[in-house]
């Protein structure tokens, strides 16, 4: 069982090649080699990793969803960025 001081780590999970990692979950471990091997041990155990990576929770800064106008908004003056700004023509078929 973790202790209070025993830090928490978030775990990523690549399964194939080409894949983007995906969080899979968290484990408590005192370091990140220790992080690492409990990750291989609890979330790669019928061989579905590829590749795993863990982070400390303290290591990552969220936004806040209370702030997702003010995050947010300037890309929703910049039309240009989404694909409804652009004509496809008709015989480029199927995009």
């Amino acid at each position: 069982m973790a202790t209070p001081a025993t830090p928490l780590w978030e775990v990523f999970i690549r399964s194939r090649n080409g894949l983007a990692h995906r969080h899979v979950g968290s484990l408590h471990a005192v370091d990140a080699t220790q992080a690492l091997q409990s990750a291989r041990d609890v979330y790669t155990r019928r061989g579905e990793g590829l590749s795993v990576w863990v982070v400390p929770s303290a290591a990552i800064t969220a936004s806040d969803p209370a702030e997702r106008d003010m995050l947010f908004e300037p890309t929703g003056s910049k039309i240009y960025r989404h694909p409804t700004f652009y004509d496809v023509p008709d015989d480029v078929g199927h995009m």
